[in-house]
């Protein structure tokens, strides 16, 4: 078997081919030799979120098996709103919050899917689809696509039994959409595109636009779509907001959020969203099976997709802040760790002069509500101190700092406060 079948094999093991064209000629054309691959993405936001991380690491996928990965932020089907798995209209966005957004997103496709340069192709469908006239659309776009074709979706016809029913804007989105296809198809030779099940409606719109207009056979599949807990889409505007833009998820929560994965789920999630042999998440599942309390499985999957999207740097950081919160030992920290925990726990920062005795730090710092509150919490040796439990007679300036300038005080088992004490 081909290293192309095998990647194709490789996705069926992890359960990511939901729809497909025919699989049999999706087999051979990726056998055939490299093809162009594109996945997009509306940017409706600056940063994208977990719901696309599934794209972006098919993206990944194929780019390191020597195929062409195309990234497509939808600056104007992002103008327009897509009315998959809503049941409701998007507000419009205007050109200078598009821009803005395209470019925050271009750079997390980037970072993700592992590409630079000439590596792949990084598109905005605004660049083609901005000059193109109505009347030019209508044309050679619109009439290639019945109305009952369109009404035949599974999206449209969820929106028209909705309260809100659907806008013309709206309904127009599957057009433009095809037209991607067909540019991309034009001008990078992409013969595969790939999304979410919701979006299988518009994908397949794109195959028909391309076998009408230029008599050739292109390929196409979806994943099974992400749900949130409720059964929602797991996305920005819908379900939990994970997101991808370090500003708006740190990477410690980014990490948190897949610490906490059902157990039920995390084998999917490993199979999925990392980049990790097949085999070796079959041992790492049955492994977490015999003994799930140490959440080893979910431990690798937080760790795996972190750096995917952060960096390795960041993902051993956020790591090693969750084991000094949760019992490990804070001299073992190191102080990019300690760094992050102090954008994650309160923290405030001390000049040498400013340094007090203990108790009035206490206060100052919340882990106490009075003078006598510190005072009996010390006597009851409630406190703290880099892991240490501090006596009564303790005195700040005497505790040891790590890496020479950080003291983090605890009171019982989940309350933190990190000091920052600077030479000066």
């Amino acid at each position: 078997m081909s290293a192309a079948m095998d990647l194709l094999a490789d996705l069926e093991a992890r359960t990511l081919i939901h729809d497909s064209t025919d699989r049999e000629a999706l087999r051979a054309r990726l056998a055939a030799g490299p093809v162009g691959v594109y996945y997009g993405c509306d940017p409706t936001a600056d940063s994208l979120h977990v719901g696309n991380l599934i794209g972006l690491v098919m993206l990944r996928r194929f780019h390191e098996a020597g195929h062409t990965a195309i990234a497509l932020a939808g600056g104007a089907t992002g103008m327009v709103g897509d009315p998959s798995g809503r049941s409701e209209e998007r507000n419009l966005l205007d050109d200078a919050t598009l821009d803005h957004n395209v470019a925050s997103i271009k750079a997390q496709i980037a970072r993700i899917v592992g590409i630079d340069g000439d590596e792949a192709v990084l598109v905005d469908n605004r660049d083609w689809t901005g000059p193109v006239t109505l009347l030019d659309f209508l044309r050679d776009v619109g009439k290639h696509v019945t109305v009952n074709q369109m009404l035949a979706r599974e999206s449209v016809k969820k929106r028209l039994e909705s309260e809100h029913g659907i806008s013309f804007t709206e309904f127009s989105y599957m057009l433009l959409q095809a037209n991607d296809y067909l540019w991309l198809h034009d001008h990078h030779g992409c013969e595969i595109q790939i999304g979410g099940s919701d979006q299988w409606g518009n994908i397949i719109a794109g195959v028909d636009l391309i076998r009408r207009k230029r008599s050739k056979a292109v390929h196409a599949f979806s994943w099974p779509l992400l749900t949130a807990a409720d059964g929602s889409k797991l996305g920005k505007t819908t379900g939990a907001r994970t997101w991808l833009d370090a500003a708006r998820t740190s990477p410690y929560q980014f990490h948190q959020y897949w610490m906490q994965t059902d157990d039920e789920l995390v084998e999917r999630f490993l199979l999925q969203f990392t980049l990790l042999p097949v085999d070796d998440i079959g041992d790492l599942a049955r492994s977490h099976r015999e003994t799930p309390g140490r959440r080893s499985a979910q431990r690798r999957l937080a760790d795996e997709v972190t750096t995917l999207v952060h960096g390795a740097a960041a993902s051993e950081a956020a790591a090693g802040a969750a084991d000094v919160l949760f019992g490990g030992d804070p001299f073992q920290a190191t102080e990019a760790t300690l760094e992050v925990l102090a954008g994650e726990i309160p923290a405030s920062v001390l000049t040498q002069s400013e340094v007090r005795d203990l108790v009035s730090t206490l206060v100052s710092t919340g882990l106490a509500s009075s003078n006598s509150d510190a005072r009996r919490n010390l006597d009851h040796r409630a406190y703290k101190a880099n892991g240490a439990v501090l006596e009564a007679n303790a005195q700040l300036s005497d505790l040891s700092r790590l890496h020479g300038r950080f003291v983090l005080l605890q009171r019982g088992k989940k309350t933190f406060h990190l000091l920052e004490i600077l030479s000066r």
